[in-house]
């Protein structure tokens, strides 16, 4: 199996579009993070658009307020930056940028922001890039290497054969993300209040949502209270329903 993987990698290599790819990936997060970065250099409120109360919102106001701790982490995301750009250290950025990339994917899903998308599609871009660089990094893989006949170093002509199943493979992730964002939270708070409350006349108990967006917009209270009275609002209102409902 991982003598199979290891071919399909060394042919992968081979292929001018993977490497188009890399470039694409390196390119997409190294302007992620100088964006990123520069906003907090300068000492602005990241997501400034962001309400004040949504929980992700306090979590930048904070982080706003730790003074050169926040521009400490903005150097670092544009170093980041500078590191994937450049060939020769573009590994080193990949392996710099991963934890911090996997820390904001995690923070977002946590506090259920509308951003998950964009966070989801950055971690598999720089998970794509670690295994791009997969022949740099497996001597420190636990796991038993594989001997390889052929010398995967030899350089000869790049296969110009476009991966029509690896590209469309891509493309269903990048759509099974989307989907999976759509429908795994039953309330999201939203960017911003109006965002929130426009959401819930679609809601199967519109006045439970309406008690969780006044919770989170208007009484700024942790996204942990607000669920917990969703739901207790949610429950109480189909046992209402429930004694309401004539028998048949």
């Amino acid at each position: 199996m991982l003598n199979k993987l290891e071919q399909y990698y060394y042919e992968a290599k081979g292929n001018k579009w993977y490497g188009y790819f890399a470039v694409f990936c390196r390119l997409s997060l190294a302007i992620a993070w100088v964006i990123s970065g520069l906003i907090k250099i300068k000492g602005e409120r990241f997501a400034a658009g962001l309400s004040h109360n949504h929980p992700l919102g306090q979590y930048f106001d904070a982080l706003l307020n730790t003074g050169y701790y926040y521009t400490f982490i903005g150097v670092s995301q544009v170093i980041v930056a500078i590191l994937l750009l450049i060939p020769r250290t573009a590994l080193l950025g990949a392996l710099s940028s991963f934890p911090i990339i996997l820390n904001i994917c995690v923070l977002t899903y946590a506090l259920r922001f509308e951003g998950t998308r964009a966070a989801t599609f950055m971690l598999l871009a720089n998970s794509f890039l670690l295994c791009w660089d997969y022949n740099r990094l497996k001597s420190i893989l636990p796991f038993k290497q594989v001997k390889i006949t052929a010398n995967p170093t030899v350089e000869k002509q790049l296969d110009n054969k476009f991966p029509f199943l690896f590209f469309g493979g891509v493309v269903a992730t990048l759509a099974t993300v989307v989907f999976f964002n759509n429908v795994i939270y039953d309330i999201r708070p939203g960017n911003e209040p109006a965002e929130c409350w426009n959401g819930c006349p679609g809601n199967s108990n519109p006045k439970a949502c309406e008690a969780f967006c006044d919770c989170i917009h208007n009484q700024g209270k942790p996204l942990s209270k607000c669920l917990a009275d969703y739901e207790k609002a949610k429950a109480s209102g189909k046992t209402a329903n429930m004694r309401t409902t004539p028998n048949k």
